[in-house]
This record gives structure tokens, sequence and C-alpha cells, in this order.
């Protein structure tokens, strides 16, 4: 057995680039939920790839932004916060539109002293002649690495791994082998609700929906029953998230139960309930019950 690699390198860029979609690719499971909505992943998230030779810790972080609200401080500061004591970097910009914000992100890593890498993500949905003048406006960035690629379509993902491998210094196995996450099952539950709520419900409603795990229990070696709670800030949009005769939280429980079976390898029995919380993403005592504190 030759040397074993390990570090950990943390994830930025600016909301909606495909950073959790990174992390799942190499890590090969869904560790972090994905969404074409933007802040979709709300706290830092790890995720542990682990080959014969190497360990690499992802740590997945919320999208960079301007915060309005006391969860888009928690979100910003989680960002901020993963970009210390990392063994290296990768920014992640998407391939359509690299702007200003991506821009002042990619400056201020080039500052650190780590290994930097970038990847130019989604180049399986923007054509070569869109993606050159993109390109082109990040042609003079001090980084060791700038890759064009597509987490869905797995477009020089392996390249990038190898690099990034290529920068992890000689350590020891952090976690078992077994090991995807350090999020808890119930963590990564009450996510997978949230996403499929994202990705059903009207562009308003989102940002203001929270999921709650009420109860997790055990009920035999192949069935686990689950209560949970959808908060939403406003009676209006609580009816839309229940729907027509209950149909669009059906569509909801249907498309989780179905992640959730295939995370815990059991049956699943799971049951939603949608209340009203107004403006919980500004009360700290909320943002606490919810899992997002500082």
């Amino acid at each position: 057995m030759g040397e074993f690699h390990s570090g950990f390198i943390a994830i930025l860029g600016r909301p909606n680039v495909g950073k959790s979609s990174i992390m799942n690719a190499f890590v090969g499971e869904k560790v972090a939920i994905v969404s074409n909505r933007p802040q979709t992943t709300r706290s830092r998230i790890m995720g542990v790839a682990t080959r014969e030779d190497c360990q690499i810790v992802f740590v997945d972080t919320p999208g960079l932004h301007k915060p309005r609200t006391k969860l888009g401080e928690y979100m910003v500061k989680s960002a901020n916060d993963a970009k210390e004591g990392v063994d290296a970097v990768l920014v992640v910009v998407d391939a359509q539109r690299i702007g200003d914000t991506d821009r002042a992100i990619i400056d201020d890593v080039s500052k650190m002293k780590c290994p930097r890498f970038l990847a130019v993500n989604k180049i399986d949905i923007v054509t070569p002649e869109k993606l050159m003048p993109q390109l082109q406006t990040i042609n003079d960035v001090d980084f060791d690495q700038i890759v064009s690629v597509s987490a869905t379509r797995g477009d020089n993902m392996d390249e990038l791994f190898g690099m990034i491998k290529g920068a992890m210094p000689q350590g020891p196995k952090y976690f078992p082998d077994d090991m995807i996450t350090d999020q808890p099952e119930r963590v990564v539950c009450a996510e997978i609700i949230r996403e499929k709520a994202l990705n059903n419900l009207r562009e308003e409603i989102p940002h203001g929906v929270g999921i709650e795990i009420m109860a997790f229990k055990k009920k035999s070696d192949s069935l686990t029953e689950i209560d949970a709670d959808i908060y939403c800030e406003r009676a209006s949009h609580k009816s839309i998230i229940i729907g027509k005769k209950g149909e669009m939280l059906r569509i909801i429980g249907s498309q989780a139960r179905f992640d959730i079976e295939r995370l815990l390898g059991v049956k699943v029995m799971l049951r939603l309930w949608v209340k009203v919380r107004e403006d919980w993403r500004n009360r700290p005592g909320d943002l606490k019950t919810l899992g997002y504190e500082n």
C-alpha cells in the first residue's frame, strides 16, 4: 500500500452554480440537496469521498450573497467560516454567466495561501460560442487550476478530482469507509423533504419553507416512521403547499419518501403537516429549532 492522502476542501461560490451537484458527484451519493432555486443549501454540509489511496472531505457551503434575513446572515457566516482550516478551496462558477459576484469571490479566494481550484460548471447547457467569452473574463485569475466541467453529465469531473487529490497532504483516514456525510440521518431526511418542496412549489414560497422532524421511529428492521412539520410564513402559502384536495402535499411526500427509502435502505412511512410560522427566518428561536444557528 502506497502513501495515503487526505484533507478538507471548501466549495465556494454564489447561489445556484452547482456546488452541491459537484460534491454529490464526488461522494457518489446525494448528501446535499439540489434544486434550481437559489440558496438551496442553508448550512455547511460535509461530503466524504473515500478511495483506496485517499479520503477527501468536501465542505459544501451556502451560496455567498447579500443577506436580507437572519437566516441569510447565518448562511453567509457559515460559508465564510468554511474557509478556515481547509487544505484547499474549490470555487464554482456557472458557465452561462460569470459576473461581478463571482469575480469578488475569486478575488477574495486568490489571497488565500492554500491550493485554489476554479470549476466552470454546467458546460453541458452552454454553446462553445457563449462559453469562450465567459472564460475570457477569468483568464487572468491567480488559481492553481481552472477546469470546465459538467457535474450532471460528468465531463472532466475525474480530471478535477485528480487535481484536488494531488493537492491533499499525506494524512490519516478521518472517517470510516462507509460514512459519506457528517449530517445525522434525520437532518438529511429533513433536507430531502425541503428539496422536494423547493422543486414543486411556486417561485415566491420556497425561501420561506423550513422542515422540522418531529418523530423518527425505527418500528422494525424494515420500517421507519417519520413525522415532519413543513413551516411556511403565511396562511396563503400553507394552502398552496397543501394544494387542491391535498395533491401538492402528496406529491412532495411521495417524492421525499422515495429518496429517504433509498437513503435508509428500509420502507418509510412519512407523515407531513403544514404549519404557519410568520417571519420565522428572522426569529432566532425558530432558526435554532430548525437547526440554523451560529
